[in-house]
């Protein structure tokens, strides 16, 4: 126990960052999910199961899972229409494609009905790097972009009743963040704080919220669930204070779903997911900018500018083939509203989450001495946002338009004991 604590305080303190598929959410969570279209409210299976539904947790039995996925995406912007000189052109955010999110998860069953369980896991993140600045000719320096990560240790516990199950976890939130190449909107008339806008290197915060969840097998061949996560309330980035509404609050926004899961042979599971995330209940991601340009508001006060995020719900199809007792296939398809409005791409170019439809393939191989090697890939399809009165007349006018494509490639290895 005492090294699989300090394996989980090690993952905390070195996260990964990246830009996650649904907004900036994963779209699954543990391995074998994520080869699953991210399926899981429903359908328990690994140590993982608490990043979805807690109740899952007195379902998968003893358990040790470990993972890291290698996630690569591809993101940039475009700004046309504009009459400052050098303010139009196409833009690489990829200066940082390459990235490794570890994941962790140990269950143990204390009694036939009760388990105890502890998850690691990124939540999500959001990555842009661009070498050469959107935003030089407005004054930006180079490189411009942002570095986000949240990592999740969620230690769980959960009560099997019969044919229902019962789970609520403790998240325990880390979060990061930097910011480079926003000076255009570093000065006394854009912030509250300036001075701490942008170029402060990292900023760390920590918080807390509860996930509750449920299952129940309905029909022997039928299993249902349904998962609420609170918001997690996070202390504030200090450092960050002049760009981040609320004084540099960033909480991560409330979700819940519900799963369905499905044996139509013994050989054959469907399952699907239904998600909705809150990204605009938190004010320094769901606050349009408009105001800010409307000189009726500033960055890091109260009632400050965000990213304009919009709430989303995201749904989630996977299948599972069992070839053999040794070979478990698998696929999924992943497919949402991207969050981002087209009045909001200016300030979005640092954070473009626009992607909306993936496809995810997987596999899982059981070894003579039960333990797993399970794949995942998933593919999120490029998508595009052109802005609509994107760029206000103060900066010069014209349209940001977003892009991004993604692609990931993960390995676990589970035991079960």
């Amino acid at each position: 126990m005492k090294k699989l604590l300090v394996a989980a305080i090690a993952a905390a303190f070195a996260p990964s960052a990246a830009l996650a598929t649904t907004g900036y959410f994963a779209h699954g969570y543990g391995m074998k999910a994520k080869g699953m279209g991210g399926v899981g409210i429903a359908l328990p299976q690994d140590s993982l199961a608490a990043a979805t539904n807690p109740a899952g947790m007195a379902l998968v039995g003893n358990r040790f899972d470990v993972g890291v996925d290698w996630f690569r995406p591809d993101r940039g912007a475009e700004i046309t229409g504009s009459p400052v000189p050098g303010l139009n052109g196409t833009y690489d955010g990829n200066g940082t494609q390459d990235f490794l999110l570890p994941e962790f998860g140990y269950n143990r069953m204390i009694r036939p009905d009760l388990a105890l369980g502890v998850s690691v896991y990124g939540n999500g993140g959001m990555n842009t790097d661009y070498k050469t600045s959107p935003f030089g000719a407005i004054g930006g320096q180079n490189p411009a972009g942002v570095d986000l990560a949240q990592l999740f240790i969620s230690p769980t516990i959960a009560y099997k009743m019969g044919a229902h199950a019962f789970g609520v976890s403790l998240n325990l939130a880390y979060q990061r963040f930097k910011a480079e190449g926003l000076q255009p909107f570093d000065n006394p008339f854009f912030s509250s704080h300036p001075g701490n806008v942008t170029n402060q290197g990292y900023d760390s915060s920590t918080g807390w919220g509860l996930r509750f969840g449920w299952t129940g097998q309905v029909l022997p061949t039928l299993t249902l669930g349904v998962t609420y996560q609170t918001k997690t309330q996070m202390g504030k980035f200090d450092k960050y204070k002049g760009l981040f509404a609320e004084q540099g609050g960033f909480d991560i926004p409330e979700n819940y779903g519900v799963g369905v899961a499905w044996k139509p042979t013994d050989k054959w599971t469907i399952a699907a997911d239904i998600q909705r995330i809150n990204y605009g209940d938190v004010a320094s991601v769901g606050h349009p900018i408009d105001c800010l340009f409307a000189g009726a508001c500033q960055l890091g006060s109260d009632n400050g500018a965000g990213f304009g995020w919009q709430n989303t719900t995201v749904y989630k199809l996977g299948v599972a083939y069992e070839m053999s007792q040794s070979l478990t296939l698998r696929g999924g398809f992943v497919t949402l509203k991207q969050p981002i409005p087209q009045s909001q791409t200016f300030f979005n170019i640092v954070a473009p989450g626009v992607v909306e439809n993936h496809v995810t393939a997987g596999a899982t191989w059981t070894l003579a001495n039960k333990s797993e090697i399970t794949a995942a890939y998933m593919h999120a399809f490029e998508n595009k946002v052109n802005g609509q009165g994107s760029i206000p007349a103060a900066l010069g006018g014209g349209e940001a338009n977003l892009r991004m494509s993604e692609d990931s490639l993960g390995i676990a290895w589970g035991m079960k004991f």
